[in-house]
């Protein structure tokens, strides 16, 4: 019975999981989840053919689509589910309570992550009904199918280990969420452009290449093995002197990257098993050197929205917490100067330019994007959650103004964020306008249009003043989906997952109706690929395929980006005033109902 205590009767778990499935939000977004993935697969399928050999690349095309689905919704929902452990058992109170238990730090540590991770496993074990449909069509090894279920599940698992490491071992939780959700993102996209660095075809003049170093480090990548064994090959090292670490990694790059995920996340057990302890300790003292005198700081001055100066000045009061938040604004800055003076100095051709800035400027706005909904979706239910909403609304201030300073505050908090892809993307259209700082590199590629050649620089200058219009623009439309979440949310985890789904399928709508219109109607596909920071970012870069009918002419292409921008940020901040008013409306009504039920 004590081994049961451990995991399968874990107070704990038994508490999240019996929790989570009684409320409907969950159901929703299970059901919301299987219903994306069929919505998929059944795109997938159409104009499947009659004969044998049809169906079955029709039905190992479903399955590979549906896989890289799978995974990159793991990669976003994991960190989301994860992320409120680091937000919430990070809560001083919640460890006092915990840590004055009869449970073992073994027990606390293993009900936090399963109890959590289980929702992660249960929206991938619901699509193994429509994997199993992939296999009538044949063309696909069953192998292949448990394979990338054991991808998925490694990935969360390290993912959800993480989490709960960086849960017991620092205090203000909140903050780490940021560095959780950078990691992870960066993570991915480094490990995948140096993958494309480090690849060397197995032939001279062949299309297809061998895995690398990073392959195990990438499920991305390690699916891709699975799904294109005939293009991303591991090598052979039959006869060779190699050690068997080195054989292993890089001739089985799928079972290596189970073991070390496994291993390092046995690991990170371990360690946050014995750290447990530890951070009661230190809670206890920093409590007890909380209880000091004055410190003998001048008071500061408000403004004229104490709501926003709260959150512009909650959010990073720490030296640790400073040092966290511009070191990553330094090196992501530095990253992007990096790759300019490589293109510069010869080092990086057109393409691996190109590449390179794609990769980073994506990672970088979605950091702010993630970002942004973290921070609004817990800014609300984070105060109901430790009673200090009940303080606020004694106050004289009304609901009207407490929502425009959280949006206000938050912005403000975020602004340093949205300044570094806007430097990146500036630093790259100044290397453009300059001539290569006058080093003579080539910067004009040829791009088809129709039938025709159009040369055009590696990067569009002009969004760079266009990003800065509709980054800003649509970080606060977030900020205020999460705010409209975190307002209406029990908690802080479906505040937050029901805020990043919003905003996925809304930015994924945009995202997907631009890039099929860019080539299609010009100047109009650039306008509508304007309102996407990530597509406006593509547009930039790689214009020939998001924006190819529009090179014509580079008035008209710059005009329309521009427009287009101007256009987006009108439209966002007009749906930011209407979610403003329908926020402040209902407030007093909605917080008065969710009163206990927190």
């Amino acid at each position: 019975m004590r081994i049961l205590q451990v995991l399968p009767l874990n107070p704990i778990a038994l508490r999240l999981v019996q929790g989570g499935s009684c409320r409907t939000r969950h159901l929703l977004i299970r059901s919301g989840y299987l219903a994306l993935m069929v919505m998929v697969l059944l795109i997938a399928l159409i104009g499947s053919g009659t004969t044998l050999r049809e169906l079955s690349q029709s039905g190992a095309r479903a399955f590979s689509i549906v896989s890289y689905g799978q995974v990159f919704l793991i990669c976003i929902l994991a960190p989301i589910f994860m992320g409120g452990a680091i937000a919430q058992e990070s809560n001083p109170q919640t460890w006092d309570v915990m840590l004055t238990s009869p449970l073992s730090s073994l027990q606390i540590v293993l009900g936090n992550l399963f109890g959590r991770l289980f929702f992660v496993l249960a929206l991938l074990m619901s699509t193994f009904p429509l994997f199993a449909v992939t296999q009538l069509f044949g063309g696909v090894p069953g192998s292949a199918i448990i394979e990338s279920y054991a991808i998925s599940a490694s990935s969360a698992l390290i993912m959800g280990t993480i989490a709960i490491t960086l849960s017991v071992t620092r205090t203000g939780g909140r903050r780490s969420v940021f560095v959780f959700y950078s990691a992870i993102i960066f993570f991915l996209f480094v490990t995948y452009v140096l993958d494309l660095a480090l690849q060397t075809p197995i032939a001279v003049g062949s299309d297809a290449v061998f895995t690398t170093w990073m392959t195990p480090l990438n499920p991305f990548l390690t699916l891709r093995v699975l799904m294109e064994s005939n293009v991303y090959v591991p090598r052979n090292f039959a006869g060779t002197g190699y050690l068997w670490p080195q054989r292993m990694w890089l001739g089985s790059p799928v079972a290596s990257q189970l073991w070390f995920f496994i291993l390092l996340s046995v690991f990170l057990i371990g360690y946050s098993t014995l750290r447990v302890r530890i951070l009661g300790g230190a809670l206890i003292s920093g409590g007890a050197k909380g209880l000091g005198g004055d410190s003998g700081r001048d008071p500061r001055r408000v403004g004229s929205s104490p709501i926003a100066w709260r959150e512009l000045h909650l959010r990073g009061q720490t030296l640790k917490a400073k040092v966290i938040r511009w070191v990553f604004i330094s090196v992501s800055i530095s990253v992007g100067v990096a790759i300019v003076l490589l293109a510069r100095s010869g080092t990086l051709d057109a393409s691996g330019t190109r590449l390179a800035l794609a990769a980073v400027l994506c990672a970088e706005i979605l950091v702010v994007v993630l970002t942004a909904l973290n921070l609004s979706a817990t800014a609300v239910s984070r105060e109901r959650e430790d009673k200090s909403l009940d303080i606020l609304l004694t106050t004289p201030i009304q609901p009207g103004a407490y929502i425009t300073g959280k949006l206000r505050g938050l912005v403000q908090y975020l602004l340093p964020l949205i300044a570094v892809p806007c430097i990146t993307l500036g630093v790259a259209s100044l290397y453009v306008i300059t001539n290569g700082f006058g080093s003579g590199v080539s910067l004009m590629v040829s791009e088809a249009v129709g039938t025709v050649k159009v040369s055009i620089p590696i990067v569009l200058p002009e969004v760079a003043l266009a990003l800065p219009i509709v980054l800003t623009s649509f970080t606060a439309l977030c900020v205020m989906i999460g705010l409209q979440w975190s307002v209406k949310s029990k908690g802080t985890i479906g505040s937050v997952v029901g805020a990043t789904g919003v905003v996925i399928v809304v930015g994924g709508s945009i995202g997907l109706c631009g890039w099929s219109i860019g080539g299609s109607i010009p100047y109009a596909g650039a306008i509508l690929n304007a309102a996407s920071p990530l597509n406006l970012v593509l547009a930039a870069i790689e214009p020939g395929t998001m924006i190819p009918g529009s090179l014509d002419s580079v008035a008209g292409r710059c005009w329309s980006l521009l427009g287009g921008s101007i256009l987006a940020s009108l439209s966002y901040c007009a749906i930011v005033y209407g979610l403003h008013s329908s926020i402040k409306s209902s407030f007093m009504m909605t917080v008065r109902r969710m009163t206990g039920t927190s």
